[in-house]
């Protein structure tokens, strides 16, 4: 699938919004990824998670057990990414501000890949990693369906698989044109 072809997957769905948004960054953006829009559609959603799951190197998928995915918008894409590898599906979620892991355990030694929709700067998908680290997991590799960092977001020595790489627009608060213009940023969630 080229990257064409996922762009259009993602309009055609309205996964791919424009307008003046806040980031879960805080940074600002005239584009929006809001996967929650391609996952109404369970196909197109699966097609894409199926892409994502083939760019894993058959040895990290052979060594991986588990799939772990922060709450709320990577369960769907760590759920298709999971099917599509044939691995364990789990997921954190947040309490009191912070993701934990309310639900499930990881055991020590257990090897997992970390599947989220979108990544900019990549923090909540640190915060899984450190979540599955600090219970003696070994995170083998990230998913992500779109990496808004053209692929300068790092996590450590970990490697980073994603169906779109782009670098749209973004703007400190301070510095928006947008805002200086008199438009108010929305934050739809994500």
């Amino acid at each position: 699938m080229t990257q064409d072809e996922v762009l259009s997957i993602l309009r055609s769905t309205g996964a791919l919004l424009h307008g003046h948004f806040e980031l879960r960054s805080k940074l600002h953006s005239p584009e929006y990824f809001q996967c929650a829009n391609l996952l109404r559609y369970p196909r197109e959603a699966g097609r894409i998670c199926e892409e994502l799951a083939a760019k894993i190197p058959a040895d990290i998928v052979a060594k991986a057990t588990t799939v772990v995915s922060p709450a709320l918008g990577g369960i769907l894409v760590g759920h298709e990414v999971a099917r599509a590898l044939d691995k364990k599906c789990i997921f954190a979620e947040k309490q009191d501000g912070a993701l934990v892991m309310r639900r499930f355990t990881i055991e020590p030694g257990e090897l997992c890949i970390v599947a989220e929709d979108v990544v900019t700067k990549g923090g909540r998908v640190q915060e899984t990693i450190d979540l599955v680290q600090a219970a003696g997991g070994v995170v083998l590799a990230v998913a992500t369906i779109v990496d808004r960092s053209a692929g300068t977001v790092r996590f450590g020595d970990i490697p980073h698989y994603s169906v779109l790489q782009m670098s749209p627009v973004t703007y400190e608060p301070d510095a928006c044109p947008l805002c200086a213009a008199g438009s108010k940023p929305v934050h739809p969630g994500s």
